[in-house]
């Protein structure tokens, strides 16, 4: 199976992985590919991946193939899929305090700060396994009768042994627009960013019984008091923090006055490209965001 690559990928997508679904429910393959030499077993701790080396060019880290045999069998573990010839598995280590050794030249980091400075495939790759991990280690329980639940298809299947019901990892759906009127762009300063300058792009998640432009104009309307038209999907990111997929779009407000909710933003302001251009005395989301690949796309559009 070829990779997909989309143009311009945003960061954490454009995974080079094989994910090998047809061989997950196969124990014999699955055990074999866990216990051979060449497997990549990628750790994630307390929501942090492992990262070897500094900027400007870090790569994932991994367990040695000894001290990854032994975390394998006592500890959350996921099947990744292939990369060049090699099987990657992921595995949780949350419950330990140290969870490599003192010598290993490897640190734990967020993703969010390390993710710009890897490779698009690293990137992609290490989203995937600490965004799986999150969903392994909080379906312990079914959350239909509370009873335990057991992993199944090599780590991709939590099946209750109560009720019976089998859980699957999913990704909550999540709008994020920019609202654009005449030559203007509508930014926000979010309330958990109240003591930073940071204007970033609305968002919010998509509700049950709601398409995608609805979400869009739902959640501007209720953000910021402008209804909006002319809603265009751009891009999609996978967002493993905890466990979104970022829905880009870009919309059209039918008027400029704006009329705030005060409990999710502290202000939002119209700028022109030229403002945000110059960034005065304002802050915008990081590089690797596709609030900030919206901003740079509409930026980028001026003669």
């Amino acid at each position: 199976m070829q990779p997909v690559h989309p143009y311009r990928p945003n960061v954490f997508s454009g995974s080079p992985l094989d994910r090998i679904g047809a061989i997950r429910k196969d124990e014999a393959q699955v055990s074999a590919r866990l216990a051979h030499p060449s497997t990549v077993v990628l750790p994630v701790w307390r929501a942090r991946n492992l990262i070897v080396g500094d900027a400007p060019a870090p790569s994932p880290g991994a367990l040695l193939p000894d001290l990854a045999q032994a975390l394998l069998s006592s500890h959350p573990w996921a099947l990744l899929g292939e990369h060049a010839g090699r099987t990657l598995v992921a595995v949780d280590l949350s419950s330990l305090d140290a969870p490599i050794p003192p010598n290993h030249p490897g640190r734990f980091e967020d993703l969010r700060r390390a993710g710009g400075m890897l490779t698009p495939a690293d990137a992609a790759i290490l989203a995937y396994a600490r965004g799986l991990m999150h969903w392994r280690t909080r379906t312990r329980f079914c959350s239909v009768c509370g009873a335990s639940c057991v992993a199944g298809s090599a780590g991709h299947v939590m099946a209750c042994t109560g009720c019976g019901v089998t859980h699957f990892p999913r990704s909550d759906p999540a709008v994020i627009m920019l609202v654009v009127h005449q030559d203007r762009a509508l930014l926000g300063q979010p309330a958990r960013f109240r003591d930073v300058p940071l204007f970033t792009t609305l968002a919010g998640f998509v509700e049950p019984g709601e398409s995608l432009e609805e979400a869009v104009a739902r959640e501007v309307n209720e953000e910021a008091g402008v209804r909006v038209g002319n809603v265009r999907y751009r891009s999609s990111q996978p967002w493993p923090f905890p466990a979104s997929l970022m829905l880009g779009f870009t919309a059209e407000a039918e008027d400029d006055v704006l009329t705030i909710d005060t409990e999710e933003l502290v202000q939002a302001r119209w700028f022109t490209r030229d403002e945000l251009r110059a960034r005065s005395g304002i802050v915008l989301p990081p590089d690797l965001s596709i609030a900030r690949r919206l901003i740079d796309e509409w930026v980028d559009l001026s003669p």
